[in-house]
C-alpha cells in the first residue's frame, strides 16, 4: 500500500531534523531482522554478528560458508556495542524459527509492520532488487532507519523512489559488504605504487543481476565516483561486462552463475605495477558493513554519500540493459534516474 502525503510530509519533517544529529538516541538500538529469500542466508549470519549464536543450531539450517567463517572467530569478535536484534520476520515463519533459534533473537512477528513501535531501525537483508520499495515502504512511513541489503534496486522506477525518500530526509542506507573488503584496504588508500591505473578485472559468481553489486562497490571504493558507460556483451549465465571510468581506467567485471572458485577477485593493472588480490575474510567486511549502518544511526552522518548508492545502481541497471539489448553500450548520463 502507498504511503498517504500526509504520513510522507510528516516522515520528512522528523528524519530532516534528526539528520542533525543521532538518528537513534536509545542507548540499546533494537533492531528487526526482516525478510529471507532463497540462496540467501543473510539473516543468519548478520543477527549472529550483533547478538552471538548458537553452532549447533547454525550449522543445521544456515549455508556451511557462515558456519565455517563464524566458526573461525574468537568469542570476543562477536556483538556491536549497544545493538541488537531484537525481533525477526521472515516471509516463511519456519525460517524465522530457525534463525532466532541460530542467532538468539527472543521475538518472532507476524508480520512485518508488528515490529513498528517496537524496534529503533529495521535490517531488510535480502538480495532480490525489484522486492525493495515493497519491503522498506512500512517502515519509511513509519520514519524508522532502515539498512537494505544489495543491490538496493535492479530498475530505474524504483531508484527514482529511494532517491525521492533519502532526498526527502528518509534514513535509508545500502551497500555491499564489498565496500569493506579488508584484503582491499591498501588499494582504497592508495594505488599511487601502482601509478595510473589503466585496467582493473574482477570477478563474482552467480548473476549479475543480485551479486554484481558485490564486484561492482568492490572496485568502486577504490576507484570512487565517474563511471561512464557499461556494455554487458554476456549472457544471463555468463555476464562480461565492460566499464569505462572518467579516470581512463577500463574495467572488466565478469559474473557466471557456477563461478564458485574464484570469487571476488581483483586486478588492477597500473602505468607502474600491477597487483592481484581476493577477498578472503567475510566476516570482517559483514562486520564493518553493520557497524558502519550502527555508526549512522548514533551520528546520523553517513559512512557515504548516498549519491555513489545511486551511481552503483546505475551500473547495475545499465549492465542489465545492455545485455537486454544485444550489448549495447550505456552510457549513464542517458539513463532516466
Amino acid at each position: 500500500m502507498v504511503a498517504g502525503q500526509h504520513g510522507e510530509d510528516t516522515l520528512s519533517r522528523r528524519t530532516q531534523t534528526a539528520a542533525s544529529g543521532a538518528l537513534v538516541h536509545s542507548k540499546q538500538i533494537r533492531l528487526a531482522l526482516v525478510g529471507m529469500v532463497t540462496e540467501n542466508d543473510h539473516p543468519y549470519s548478520w543477527s549472529a554478528i550483533f547478538n552471538g549464536y548458537d553452532p549447533g543450531e547454525m550449522k543445521k539450517k544456515a549455508d556451511p560458508i557462515i558456519s565455517d567463517y563464524l566458526g573461525k572467530q574468537p568469542k570476543a569478535a562477536f556483538g556491536i556495542p549497544g545493538a541488537r536484534v531484537t525481533h525477526i520476520w521472515t516471509d516463511r515463519r519456519s525460517d524465522a524459527i530457525s534463525v532466532a533459534k541460530a542467532s538468539r533473537i527472543p521475538n518472532i512477528v507476524a508480520r512485518p509492520e508488528d515490529v513498528i513501535g517496537k524496534v529503533d531501525a529495521v535490517l531488510i537483508p535480502t538480495d532480490r532488487g525489484d522486492e525493495h520499495v515493497s519491503r522498506c515502504r512500512p517502515f519509511v512511513k513509519a520514519g524508522l532507519p532502515v539498512f537494505v541489503d544489495k543491490p538496493l534496486v535492479d530498475n530505474e522506477a524504483d531508484l527514482r523512489t529511494f532517491s525521492k525518500w533519502v532526498a526527502s530526509g528518509v534514513p535509508i542506507m545500502s551497500c555491499s559488504f564489498m565496500r569493506y573488503c579488508k584484503e582491499f584496504i591498501p588499494y582504497r588508500a592508495s594505488t599511487c605504487e601502482l601509478g595510473k591505473i589503466r585496467f582493473a578485472s574482477i570477478t563474482t559468481p552467480k548473476s549479475w543481476e543480485r551479486y554484481g553489486i558485490h564486484a561492482l562497490e568492490g572496485i568502486y571504493a577504490i576507484l570512487g565516483p565517474g563511471f561512464l558507460s557499461v556494455q554487458n556483451t554476456g549472457t544471463f549465465e555468463r555476464n562480461l561486462v565492460h566499464l569505462q571510468h572518467r579516470s581512463g581506467a577500463d574495467v572488466v567485471v565478469v559474473a557466471t552463475a557456477d563461478m564458485y572458485g574464484s570469487p571476488l577477485v581483483l586486478q588492477l593493472c597500473g602505468t607502474a605495477g600491477h597487483v592481484t588480490v581476493s577477498m578472503v575474510d567475510r566476516f570482517y567486511a559483514f562486520k564493518q558493513q553493520l557497524t558502519g549502518f550502527i555508526s549512522y544511526l548514533r551520528t546520523g552522518v553517513r559512512p557515504f554519500p548516498f549519491s555513489e548508492t545511486q551511481e552503483l545502481m546505475r551500473l547495475v541497471i545499465a549492465g542489465i540493459k545492455s545485455r537486454n539489448e544485444g550489448g549495447r553500450k550505456i552510457m549513464l548520463s542517458d539513463l532516466g534516474c
